[in-house]
């Protein structure tokens, strides 16, 4: 698709702040490899051959008869005796770069947990034994797609919220208005708390949760553009024509109003990953054993005799969230139209 004379410019603008587009880059590169965590850090091979067959352990569950075991159990496959079942058959095992995924335990430790890093535990193990490498890839997956998932669904009902308030204005905006305030004055964590105190947390019942307070960010921006806009030349020449509303407020009006929107959509992407860490810091975000940011900042701080845990956490969570600043500010100055190359 070819892009518009405007569009270019704004993507030679983003180009032109290195800092951002590094960032940028650094970023995607971080998010695309842990989109494939499995492939990285696990507890099972990637591949195993024999000369009789090939096993692929990540996609397949074998039971040790498949090796020549003697029982029909889940294959254990750090254990030294199903290595030597292998060998004794002239297999191969192909490793992932970690062998540990971000629930593995690590009963081979020549210190009680927490350990500090050595050649096998990279950034050592937390509490509980399990490797902090591997729960840090896990980790930032997690938390990206979370925040992804709910800057999304926010922006969609904020957009669609925002638009209806400013086009129609009147009684409807008035009305809405006086929710929104009501809405956004209520103690999201205390909700958050007593919720939890009822039902057990998971990935789709904090979006779901957060999703109901943080659709309210991008009311005011998007409502301010339409009320600015419902009224020129081009909208009046619209509704002249016999557009109906929804074609004037989605297609003529909204490609404006997106500009502000865009603007502000990384620095929610960053409210988004703060906020999910501050839950599992306090307890309230994803269940207990899930790999966390957050959880690891609490270990830090409830460890403070093994400090690869908290460097570790802090130097994760400062690395992403000072990339994706620098990526918000280059979105920022691409829009803007005093900003040239």
């Amino acid at each position: 698709m070819e892009l518009t004379p405007l569009q270019r410019r704004r993507w030679l603008n983003f180009r032109s702040n290195k800092r951002a587009w590094w960032s940028l880059l650094i970023f995607s590169v971080l998010f695309v490899l842990t989109l494939f965590a499995e492939l990285l850090a696990n507890d099972k091979p990637l591949v195993i051959t024999t000369p009789q067959a090939n096993f692929y352990p990540l996609f397949t569950e074998y039971t040790e008869l498949d090796f020549g075991g003697d029982f029909e159990a889940r294959v254990d496959y750090r254990d030294p005796y199903i290595i030597e079942l292998i060998e004794e058959q002239e297999g191969q095992v192909f490793w992932p770069l970690i062998r540990f995924s971000y629930d593995t335990i690590n009963f081979d430790l020549d210190q009680p947990a927490p350990s500090p890093p050595t050649a096998v535990n990279w950034l050592g193990t937390d509490d509980q034994g399990r490797d902090v490498v591997a729960r840090l890839i896990y980790g930032f997956r997690i938390s990206v797609l979370f925040a992804l998932v709910l800057t999304l669904a926010s922006s969609v009902i904020g957009i669609v919220a925002g638009a209806m308030q400013g086009y129609y204005g009147g009684r409807l905006d008035l009305l809405m208005q006086r929710f929104i305030e009501i809405w956004s004055g209520l103690p999201v964590l205390f909700l958050l708390i007593i919720l939890a105190s009822l039902v057990e947390p998971n990935f789709w019942w904090l979006l779901g949760i957060m999703l109901l307070f943080s659709w309210m960010n991008l009311v005011d921006v998007v409502r301010a553009e339409f009320l600015r806009a419902r009224n020129l030349e081009y909208v009046r020449a619209a509704r002249a024509l016999g557009q109906p509303n929804r074609v004037i407020m989605f297609r003529h009006v909204l490609p404006n109003a997106m500009v502000a929107t865009l603007t502000f959509m990384p620095f929610i992407f960053n409210g988004s990953l703060v906020t999910l860490t501050a839950l599992d810091f306090l307890g309230f975000g994803l269940p207990p054993g899930s790999p966390s940011l957050g959880e690891l900042v609490a270990q830090g701080k409830e460890n403070l005799h093994a400090p690869w845990l908290g460097i570790s956490a802090f130097l994760s969570l400062s690395v992403m969230l000072t990339l994706l600043i620098f990526i918000g500010e280059g979105v920022r100055d691409a829009f803007d139209p005093r900003k040239s190359i």
